[in-house]
């Protein structure tokens, strides 16, 4: 049975039944200090408690029997919508169907447990929330069979707890008649959690909570937010990144009907309007003229070349054992490779936006955020304001992938300005031309690497160069994530590869380079172009060596049973070895990251020069899958995602500006060119690891490698576009 948890090192907060009506449970444990933000706000409450500070609960009990569970993190289709509250309703021995679900406001009692600070990222919020959200289920319902004991006069210990009801005998008390006096007891100084033996809703394939309201259209994103007063804002923006407005004439602008003010800021220069299509047409209507900076001769293939020359000697080490310059000198065989990656975008399905109203203390952000902490802290400094005199509303994400969590809260900054120059409460939209012109991206990323090899084929010296951007640089989290020049984001995934640890001399460097473009994590983050970097290299030793790419790859992961176990997985689910139709072949790799080993057997058909993947079959061990459910639905969406990467997508810059601009220039993966998608899970109680990310890091070297086994010929290149024709 698991331990009992000690109290005394936590706050709990237990809400008076008369200010709230039922019971309020607020759990709330020390920050964290590694990334925790400068002028961050302080962890509040403190044991004993008895008023509720603003709206900080995990979890309310209602007098109707519901129960709303406090979502300390945002739904942006991971689905912890449904995933965190069946960890409160598992300890809770709740009626699932009475779990209603609210997105947290921004508040330091929802602080994430390693990072220090509220954000939605790093494929973590299930593994960070797993022991506080059962805790608050664990809490309550000791706090709910007091009450019952104190109301039946029989001691606790004969109760028992199911499906929302505190039963003794052939007595049974719903929660929510307990929930008032349960507000009023002492809170207990330890709670003990389920033996997993006993576990009824964690590991149960359940389904998403929110899916009817967003089948039916009454979910609430961003974008649904109108009340009265409130205008719509668009921003015209510097083509190039770096430029700013040297003058401009509104006169046009102004004529547009519905065009109500147009106000400089701080990114360019905001008309605001009734509605959208006015703010659209002022905007197409305005005369800017821009000093584009010193950015406006970026051209994509130059900084290419220059990533290649830098690339021609050793950068800062990233990692390093052994001889590896005297060990390449005396190797039976060397392979060296090029691999390129190019700038990509987020481009979420629903475009950013953000409303803001300010009052003369206060200021309201509705958004839909995967950084409530940053934004709130830019949008208090815009204003003069504190912290907590800024609340944020966070909405339904219609897709994140790193862009809505912005260290330099950028969409959120610019919406506060409109709406503090125009002084009326403005909701600041970005068409997708905008987002994708000019937003952050994925860094390129160039590696050069020469691996020398026995006379088995295996590596015995391993030498690679890196240049890219850093995605750390300049933000509050450079001096966590950057140790002697070197941002761990840009090397995750090669300096601590397991082929590396196989390898007994290796020398892992990293050149960052400035190019004033805007770079920010994007999904997977370093793991999105390491990984096809090292499985593809991986592959081409195993081809060098004449070995099958299975079991090359198993001979070098000895010692790593986990990336084994999910490699064995999805070779043995794929029928890896068994012949296959005509013209169609095999690629695999694997890779670990965000604590989680997924490997992927893509089946593909070069026909032409054009690629078809026919059948993508991933298998992955992350420890304890909660929601297999959900499990299975991350990886699919990887897939596509890394799909549509591995194959089109691509951002490039000429004369300083981006080229692409909308789905039609930048393409992402079409349903119709869709594989069949098969999903399995490691059945393991290993340390349980993220499951938003990792899916998509071997999708696009499984993919290549099939390429290779088809056509003999090495994508070295993303995208793959039309490298074949």
């Amino acid at each position: 049975m698991t331990a009992p948890l000690n109290i005394s090192r936590r706050t709990f907060i237990k809400a008076s039944a008369l200010v709230v009506g039922g019971l309020v449970i607020a759990f709330s444990i020390p920050q964290a200090k590694r990334f925790l933000l400068p002028g961050a706000a302080k962890e509040t409450g403190s044991a004993g408690e008895a008023k509720l500070p603003a709206p900080n609960a995990f979890l309310r009990i209602g007098t109707d029997n519901t129960i709303t569970v406090m979502l300390a993190h945002s739904e942006m289709g991971q689905s912890i919508w449904t995933t965190l509250p069946m960890l409160i309703a598992e300890e809770l021995d709740a009626d699932w169907s009475k779990i209603k679900v609210e997105h947290a406001s921004a508040s330091p009692a929802y602080l994430h447990t390693a990072y220090g600070i509220q954000i939605t990222g790093g494929s973590s919020t299930t593994w960070s929330e797993f022991d506080r959200y059962r805790q608050a289920g664990a809490l309550t319902r000791q706090l709910l069979i007091g009450a019952a004991a104190e109301q039946l006069g029989v001691p606790a210990a004969n109760l028992k707890t199911e499906n929302g009801f505190v039963i003794s005998d052939d007595t049974k008390i719903s929660y929510g008649d307990l929930a008032e006096a349960a507000a009023k007891l002492e809170t207990p100084k330890a709670v003990t959690l389920k033996d997993p033996k006993d576990w009824k809703v964690i590991g149960k394939a359940t389904k998403r909570l929110d899916g009817p309201e967003k089948i039916n259209g009454t979910a609430v994103f961003g974008q649904d937010i109108h009340f009265d007063g409130l205008m719509t804002a668009m921003v015209a923006r510097s083509p190039v990144f770096g430029g700013s407005v040297k003058s401009f004439d509104a006169s046009a602008a102004k004529q547009v009907k519905g065009v109500q003010q147009v106000v400089q800021v701080p990114t360019g220069v905001a008309v605001v309007a009734d509605n959208y299509w006015a703010a659209k047409q002022g905007r197409e209507a305005l005369k800017v003229e821009w000093d584009l900076g010193p950015n406006a001769s970026l051209d994509s293939k130059a900084m290419l070349e220059d990533f290649r020359s830098k690339a021609a000697n050793p950068g800062l080490v990233a990692a390093q054992l052994g001889d590896s310059k005297t060990t390449l000198s005396k190797a039976e065989k060397l392979i060296e490779a090029e691999y390129a990656l190019p700038y990509l975008a987020h481009s979420p399905m629903e475009p950013l936006n953000c409303s803001v109203r300010i009052e003369k203390d206060a200021c309201e952000i509705w958004t839909g955020t995967q950084m409530q902490t940053t934004d709130q802290q830019a949008a208090a400094k815009i204003l003069g304001l504190k912290p907590e005199q800024v609340k944020i509303h966070t909405l339904f994400l219609g897709g994140g992938f790193g862009r809505r969590a912005n260290p330099a809260a950028d969409f959120v900054s610019e919406a506060v300005q409109v709406a503090k120059a125009a002084g009326v409460p403005v909701k600041t939209v970005w068409s997708r031309e905008d987002d994708v012109q000019g937003g952050y991206y994925r860094p390129m990323y160039l590696h050069k690497a020469k691996i020398g090899l026995d006379a088995d084929g295996f590596p015995t010296a391993w030498e690679q160069v890196t240049v890219g951007q850093s995605i750390m640089l300049g933000t509050p989290f450079e001096a966590f994530m950057i140790k002697d020049g070197v941002d761990a984001t840009s090397v995750e995934g090669i300096a601590d590869s397991p082929y590396l640890k196989k390898t007994p001399n290796y020398h892992v460097s990293l050149h960052t380079v400035k190019t004033g473009i805007p770079v920010l994590w994007w999904r997977s983050v370093g793991h999105s172009h390491s990984a096809f970097v090292m499985e593809s290299l991986v592959d081409e030793l195993a081809h060098s060596a004449k070995k099958d790419p299975l079991d090359y790859r198993r001979e070098l992961l000895k010692g790593h049973p986990r990336h084994l176990a999910a490699l064995n997985l999805a070779a043995e689910k794929a029928e890896w070895g068994k012949p296959l139709p005509k013209g169609v072949f095999r690629g695999i790799a694997v890779h670990e990251s965000f604590g989680s080993f997924v490997a992927q057997v893509a089946e593909v058909s070069v026909d032409q020069g054009a690629v078809k993947v026919h059948r993508m079959v991933c298998a992955i061990d992350c420890g304890l899958a909660v929601n297999p459910y959900s499990l299975k639905a991350q990886m699919e969406s990887s897939i596509s995602f890394g799909l549509g990467a591995a194959m089109q997508s691509e951002i490039t810059f000429k004369e300083g500006k981006v080229q692409q601009s909308n789905f039609h220039d930048y393409l992402v993966m079409r349903m119709s060119d869709m594989p069949k998608v098969e999903v399995h899970i490691v059945q393991s109680t290993e340390k349980m690891g993220g499951v938003g990310e990792p899916g998509l890091p071997p999708v696009a070297p499984a993919v290549t490698n099939a390429i290779f086994a088809a056509t003999g010929k090495r994508i070295r290149q993303l995208p793959i576009g039309n490298q074949l024709a």
